[in-house]
C-alpha cells in the first residue's frame, strides 16, 4: 500500500464515524450514506490539500455536500410542480380562454387596455397605478370600474370558444 492509500484509510478510519453521525444530524439515515461517500469521494480527490487535523474539513465538505443535495431536491421538486401544473386541466380550454381575454382587451381603447393591465397584469396597487397613470386614486378607481364594464360587454360580445362542429370526441381521438 502506498502513502496516500495508508493516510487516506487512516483518515477515513478515524473520521468516517463522526462525519456520518454530523450528517445524520442535519438529514436524517436515508441520505447520510450517500452524502458521506461524496464527502470522502472529494476528500480523496484532494488528498494534497488535506489538513493535519481533517475533521472539521470534512465536516465542511459534508455539509456543502448537503446542501448542494438539498438544492437538487429542490430544483427536482419545483420542476415536478411546474410539470404538474402543466398537465392538470383542459389546456385548449385555457388557450381559448386567454385568446378570448386577448381579443376583448385588444377591442378596448388604449387608456382602457392601460388601467386594466396595471391592475390585473402587473400587479400594482390602485395608489401606485394612479401615480402611474397621474391621476389621483378616486379618478383612477372610476376609470378602472368603467375600464372593467366594458372589458366585461367585449368579453360577452365575443364568439363561442370553439365551434360545436370542431369539437373531437375521445373515440375520435383513440
Amino acid at each position: 500500500m502506498n502513502e496516500d492509500h495508508r493516510r487516506f484509510t487512516e483518515m477515513y478510519d478515524g473520521c468516517r464515524q463522526r462525519v456520518w453521525a454530523y450528517v445524520v444530524s442535519r438529514a436524517g439515515r436515508q441520505i447520510a450514506d450517500e452524502v458521506v461517500s461524496e464527502t470522502f469521494a472529494i476528500a480523496w480527490r484532494r488528498l494534497d490539500d488535506l489538513p493535519e487535523q481533517p475533521l472539521p474539513w470534512l465536516i465542511g465538505v459534508a455539509r456543502n455536500v448537503l446542501r448542494e443535495n438539498i438544492r437538487a431536491q429542490v430544483r427536482r421538486d419545483s420542476l415536478q410542480a411546474e410539470l404538474r401544473a402543466w398537465t392538470e386541466g383542459d389546456h385548449a380550454e385555457q388557450v381559448a380562454e386567454r385568446l378570448e381575454v386577448l381579443r376583448a382587451l385588444a377591442s378596448l381603447s388604449e387608456d382602457d387596455r392601460e388601467l386594466l393591465l396595471l391592475v390585473a397584469w402587473q400587479g400594482l396597487a390602485v395608489k401606485d397605478a394612479a401615480a402611474v397613470v397621474g391621476c389621483g386614486q378616486a379618478a383612477f378607481r372610476v376609470r378602472l370600474h368603467r375600464a372593467r364594464k366594458r372589458l366585461t360587454r367585449a368579453l360577452e360580445e365575443t364568439p363561442a370558444r370553439i365551434s360545436p362542429q370542431v369539437r373531437i370526441s375521445p373515440q375520435e381521438c383513440s
